[in-house]
């Protein structure tokens, strides 16, 4: 996703709501010039690519956004790494530039994706 496809998206996912092309214009427009019709290109590319869903409303449309902000991070990431040719030195850069903050959340992702931890293991022990 491009940068004015993601401030696009901003706006759909912090107002939380359907919006027009009109509403995210104006609000585009407190930062940089840009025109109707640009705005309306990307909403629709973003429609395209499954990102919004969009409802007839009159003449216009109002789009909303299919999935959350970080469900869209994730596929990001997921795209990035998978280009990769070496998966696993990817992931060791990647690490290598989190902050220890991000480090500690992604120590709690694993532990959320492994499940609970086996008897033994939470003990200190083996597990034998």
């Amino acid at each position: 996703m491009g940068e004015l496809e993601d401030a696009v998206m901003t706006r759909v996912w912090k107002w939380n709501r359907p919006v027009t092309v009109r509403e995210v214009l104006e609000d585009l427009q407190q930062e940089r010039s840009i025109a109707y019709t640009t705005v309306m290109t990307v909403l629709d590319n973003l429609h395209q690519k499954g990102w919004v869903r969009r409802e007839a409303e009159g003449r216009a449309y109002r789009y909303e956004a299919v999935s959350t902000r970080a469900a869209y991070s994730a596929a990001l990431m997921n795209d990035a790494w998978s280009q990769s040719d070496n998966p696993a030195a990817a992931l060791v850069a990647f690490f290598g530039m989190m902050s220890p903050e991000q480090r500690e959340a992604l120590n709690d992702a694993v532990r959320m994706v492994q499940g609970p931890e086996s008897p033994g293991a939470a003990e200190g022990g083996t597990g034998r």
